[in-house]
């Protein structure tokens, strides 16, 4: 029998993913895989129960339905300030997720590096390896992951085709300054690096921090593809709805690997989800004020069961320090949790490239009355995990 690629040889399946079948396993609560337990936006669901009857139903535009693109342009025009031409210089795609696969493949070639900051999304060193490229990667040092710019620009001394940037992260919950920006942004331009930005969660953000569109910044629109998604925001992580904001010649290339990837988004869902996207500012108030309760609700909940964690400045992930517990393998304390405590987190090192093995990541995107239960399985962590010495 032939050998099968060598592509899938250096990197697992999905961790996250993998955690959430562990906790459907043991009936755990799910914290582990970021997606809340409520519905859409009511205005949301109704458009779509009327898409459902009238359509459409085939195929839209490949790079996304005229009304979608519209309807996306000038909501982040009203966030960004920026003029965005919706038949230029949007692609739709099948979740932030192929955005950003489509964003590496579109300013890779084979053997070209790729600066990523450490702890990331796991995706990104797939996406990389994925398109023939090399991670280089720059750590962000707990507890506030800073990064350190002269080790930033020593990755940068290696020439990478491009950096990519999520803000706010994933999982560590930072929000870049606008001074560690401009850092970025100064090297990018000495550097003619491209910057590939995921903004999944641009707008869950909390006081007093406040996120800045990259692209926005002085002479970046040129050199930076934005990634992002409707699935957090419109807490819709099942429509599969993403896009590619950049330059027309960028959005040019990007969209021939698109459609060979995917063709294109679901076209009903499209249709229903430009009624989120018309939404008025009122809704994203809203939004912040809800994902601030259910952030204070995890802090305060593990300040009292004595657990030490990072209090995120943005997104909806806390990482949660277990080295006390003296397990060799992370994972394996997850599980554990999962099995033993009735609660479902992720390993801390499937997003670090160092060899860190002391962390669990948990999402506090759910209702209230599911996170108290997840508190109360937690606080007896001690009796059913107890401390290894």
């Amino acid at each position: 029998m032939a050998d099968l690629s060598l592509r899938t040889c250096t990197f697992t399946d999905s961790v996250i993913r993998r955690m959430t079948r562990i906790s459907n396993q043991y009936n755990a609560v799910n914290l582990s895989q970021g997606f809340p337990d409520w519905n859409p936006p009511k205005e949301m669901e109704q458009r779509l129960s009327e898409v459902a009857f009238s359509g459409p139903h085939q195929y839209a535009v490949t790079w996304g339905a005229p009304n979608f693109r519209q309807a996306l342009a000038d909501k982040q025009k009203h966030f960004t300030g920026l003029d965005i031409d919706p038949e230029t210089e949007i692609v739709t795609t099948c979740g932030s997720t192929e955005a950003m696969m489509v964003a590496v493949m579109t300013v890779t070639n084979p053997g070209d590096k790729v600066i990523v900051f450490s702890p990331f999304y796991e995706n990104y060193g797939a996406d990389a390896i994925l398109s023939g490229a090399d991670p280089i990667y720059v750590p962000l040092v707990p507890p506030v992951y800073h990064f350190d710019a002269d080790v930033l620009e020593a990755a940068f001394k290696q020439h990478p085709k491009a950096l990519i940037l999520c803000n706010p992260s994933n999982p560590c919950g930072k929000v870049f300054t606008l001074e560690e920006l401009q850092t970025i942004a100064g090297l990018a331009e000495k550097y003619d690096t491209w910057v590939i930005t995921d903004e999944v969660y641009e707008h869950i953000v909390y006081k007093p921090y406040k996120h800045i569109y990259f692209a926005a910044l002085p002479g970046m629109w040129e050199r930076t593809i934005s990634c992002s998604s409707l699935s957090k925001t419109y807490s819709i992580t099942g429509w599969r709805l993403g896009y590619i904001i950049a330059p027309p010649k960028v959005i040019d290339e990007a969209r021939k690997i698109h459609d060979y990837l995917t063709v294109g988004a679901a076209s009903p869902l499209q249709e229903a989800a430009v009624t989120g996207l018309r939404f008025g500012d009122d809704y994203y108030a809203w939004l912040q004020d809800i994902y601030t309760q259910r952030r204070e609700l995890m802090l305060d909940g593990l300040r009292k069961i004595g657990l030490r964690h990072t209090e995120p400045q943005g997104a909806y992930y806390i990482m949660v320090d277990i080295a006390d517990f003296g397990f060799d393998s992370d994972e394996e304390f997850c599980c554990q949790l999962a099995e033993k405590v009735g609660v479902g987190a992720v390993p801390g090192s499937a997003f670090f490239h160092e060899s860190i093995n002391k962390y669990m990541r948990l999402h506090f995107a759910k209702n209230k009355k599911t996170l108290e239960e997840a508190l109360e399985r937690l606080s007896k962590i001690y009796q059913k995990m107890p401390v290894k010495h």
